[in-house]
């Protein structure tokens, strides 16, 4: 999944140590908010070696489009569903370029207009189709 927005906020790195690997952990939460018609700020995170990899693009007031997964796990009978980061690109980078129209613009000079009809002679009695 993807959303597009502005970050408005990078909340403080925490970090802390596995209980069942004992391996340390990194985490930073970041709020975005969208460019719709009814704004909404959602809050992501990433983890690890992702927070330096994409730390410059994740500055407060940059446009970036965020790439996402998103689990939900239970403790002690509640629900927690987190917003996980993989990929961050520039906002503007990830759109295609528009394509351009298919037809050409008529031109704009006075007397330039398109040739004249050609007459084409009436159709003939084998030529005459019901549809």
């Amino acid at each position: 999944m993807e959303i597009t927005g502005k970050i408005i906020a990078a909340l403080p790195e925490e970090g802390g140590v596995a209980k069942t690997s004992g391996k340390p952990w990194r985490k930073r939460n970041y709020i975005l908010e969208t460019q719709e018609t009814y704004p909404k700020k959602v809050c992501f995170n990433l983890f690890g070696d992702r927070i330096d990899q994409y730390g410059a693009l994740l500055a407060v007031g940059n446009d970036v489009t965020v790439s996402f997964d998103i689990e939900s796990r239970e403790f002690n009978g509640r629900w927690y569903t987190d917003i996980r980061g993989y990929k961050v690109d520039a906002a503007g980078g990830a759109a295609p370029a528009a394509a351009a129209p298919a037809y050409a613009a008529p031109s704009a000079i006075p007397g330039d207009f398109p040739p004249a009809p050609v007459d084409l002679p009436a159709a003939g009695p084998a030529e005459d189709l019901p549809f």
